[in-house]
């Protein structure tokens, strides 16, 4: 009788490593509102930032990534990583893929490598993403990273939206397991809505400007967002979404132990603990401290979380997420034991 192969199994994605990674250049609200017209009160009240960080002159979304990839990496106790996926709005060109960049920066040349753009959602679906290549058997070990630097898309003049984004990068490692061991993630609702494309874009830069066959407007190369129809959007997908989610996995809004959303705004964070029914003491939260990362901010919530010993083995976390595009998403998974390097 022939040995059971045992990667016919169902195989689930489990986080083995984490990391994180912020440019040296802290950026305090004053600096801002001196600029902007407006005070440290009046940005913390709408957002709940105190500061961001923003990369300096030289640094692209490569080297953070590479910083968060390789703390992640040392964390997990492995260099086995077969794939790479980094998930960014501020890829360090428009062409190549940043995530190949990454990969040979970290040692991982061959190792597969490509970026998955779904704006401030774009670490959920790259997680589930490479849940599949996962659980396909495409891949045994995958390196999940978002990383960004606003900074570099931002208009210095726009006070709606320099003072919520900041730079950063954090990472995760998934290996190959079992469904039911802590650390696997699944299960996973994503979803989407094009119509609402320009309520948070960048407008210039792309096949549609450069094909109009007109000039583009001096501010078509920034980011801009329409930050009321924003908010409202952003509570209702992400609530429907970890709803969703819950239900699939089978817990009740008390059994999630830490609700980590997109640090989008602290108003729509407490605003979608209390849709969920969840307490809003169980909100993990950063965005103090280093402002809205877009793609990068779940998993820089969760390293510092699980720096400052928030995150303990065997506790229940809801992951949930809203974006440009429309994109929203989300996932749990119990918190597994991971190692500090």
């Amino acid at each position: 009788m022939s040995t059971p192969d045992p990667w016919n199994r169902p195989r689930a994605a489990v986080l083995c490593g984490i990391g994180s990674c912020l440019p040296p250049r802290p950026v305090p609200n004053d600096v801002l509102a001196a600029r902007l017209d407006s005070s440290d009160e009046w940005i913390r009240s709408r957002t709940g930032i105190g500061q961001r960080y923003f990369a300096t002159a030289g640094t692209t979304t490569s080297d953070l990534a590479v910083g968060a990839g390789a703390q992640a990496i040392k964390s997990a106790d492995s260099s086995e990583v077969d794939t790479v996926v980094v998930a960014t709005t501020t890829p360090d060109r428009p062409c190549p893929a940043t995530a190949p960049v990454v990969a040979t920066k970290l040692g991982l040349t061959g190792a597969a490598a490509f970026d998955v753009a779904a704006v401030c959602t774009g670490f959920v679906y790259a997680l589930a993403v490479a849940t599949g290549l996962i659980a396909s058997g495409s891949a045994k070990r995958v390196l999940v990273i978002g990383a960004e630097t606003y900074s570099s898309i931002l208009n210095p003049e726009d006070r709606t939206t320099s003072v919520i984004f900041g730079d950063g990068a954090g990472a995760v490692v998934l290996r190959a397991g079992e469904p039911d061991e802590p650390g696997a993630l699944g299960p996973f609702d994503l979803g989407s809505d094009g119509e609402c494309a320009d309520l948070i874009t960048v407008r210039g830069g792309g096949a549609e400007e450069r094909l109009s066959g007109v000039d583009p407007a001096p501010g078509d190369r920034y980011f801009t967002m329409a930050g009321k129809e924003v908010f409202r959007h952003a509570v209702h997908r992400m609530s429907a979404s970890a709803t969703a989610v819950l239900a699939r996995a089978g817990w009740q809004p008390g059994d999630v132990d830490h609700l980590v959303g997109h640090q989008a705004n602290i108003r729509i964070l407490n605003r979608l603990a209390d849709d969920l029914r969840i307490p809003r003491e169980r909100n993990v939260t950063n965005i103090e401290q280093v402002g809205n990362t877009s793609a990068a901010s779940i998993p820089l919530a969760l390293d510092h979380a699980h720096a400052e010993g928030r995150l303990n083995a065997g506790e229940r976390v809801l992951l949930t997420a809203f974006g440009g595009g429309f994109t929203w998403g989300s996932t749990v998974l119990t918190w597994p034991q991971i190692s500090r390097p």
